[in-house]
């Protein structure tokens, strides 16, 4: 790991190299703290399929994209398309001087290409919490705003299973085209604590998970590493984890919670997952 101004480098995570960290130092490669500064962009820049992971919380005035080293271009979107859900108060994202209102629980695609890409909050009072993921693309395609009514909307699990949920699948290629970015979230039922378990992983892609609505108190343990292999990560409200493709992500909380989900890698075929037998896991 490493630190650039504005930017936490996280490199690539071998699967036995994993077995051998301590607790403090599986948070310090997976774990991200802090998403939403004031007035301030945090990204981590994750080597895992060259993904950015980010928030943006303007307070008291608007909050621009800027580029740094790592990234090499002139401007953030020159060689990339980015993801923008709202986990806050309503806010804005401004892209080359349009304004796109973006209400909690929307999403805001922008396509590779556009040069300036800002961040407000309507309410200065109860300011916007705006979460990203960023991917390397390879074409442009529209920027467009997806909300939970046109969302492709998928009902999994069961009270019996503690683990009944909806999952919004918003950028996704039923509901609009990217390059490679999927991205969408999952709310849990009243009484459901757990998230895709049973487990699975996929070697194609890799994946994201951003934890909120946790209520105060209340932490998700996210489960990581091979089946066989397992850890946890002590999750609270508005952190994210990084999920290599070797590794199993699933979660449980000590209440419901909700929690986005975003992906990168050679598909973007959200079934394409390898699931692992509830007898195998360790």
């Amino acid at each position: 790991m490493s630190k650039e101004k504005n930017m936490d480098i996280r490199y690539a995570l071998h699967a036995e190299h994993f077995k051998t960290l301590t607790t403090d130092e599986v948070r310090k490669h997976l774990l991200i703290e802090h998403l939403f500064e004031k007035d301030k962009a945090t990204m981590v820049y994750s080597h895992v399929d060259r993904i950015i992971v980010g928030g943006v919380s303007p307070f008291r005035e608007n909050v621009s994209l800027g580029v740094t080293k790592a990234l090499g271009v002139n401007y953030f979107l020159e060689r990339r398309e980015i993801g923008i859900i709202n986990i806050g108060a309503d806010g804005a994202v401004i892209v080359d001087g349009k304004e796109h209102i973006v209400k909690r629980k929307e999403c805001l695609y922008v396509g590779m290409g556009s040069k300036e890409i800002a961040f407000k909050s309507s309410d200065k009072a109860t300011p916007a919490k705006f979460y990203f993921n960023s991917t390397p693309a390879h074409a442009t395609y529209p920027t467009i705003r997806i909300t939970k009514e046109n969302a492709k909307r998928v009902e999994l699990g069961s009270i019996e299973g503690a683990n009944k949920r909806t999952i919004y699948q918003l950028i996704h290629p039923s509901v609009m085209k990217s390059c490679q970015l999927v991205m969408g979230f999952t709310e849990l039922a009243v009484g459901s604590v757990w998230n895709t378990m049973p487990c699975h992983t996929h070697d194609r892609r890799m994946e994201v998970y951003c934890y909120f609505e946790i209520p105060d108190g209340s932490v998700v343990f996210h489960l990581t590493g091979e089946p066989r292999e397992t850890r946890h990560i002590v999750v609270r409200n508005d952190e994210a984890v990084i999920s290599p493709s070797w590794s199993i992500h699933s979660g449980v909380g000590t209440q419901k919670y909700t929690f986005i989900w975003g992906m990168a890698g050679e598909n973007q075929t959200f079934t394409d997952m390898d699931e692992v037998p509830m007898s195998e896991l360790k």
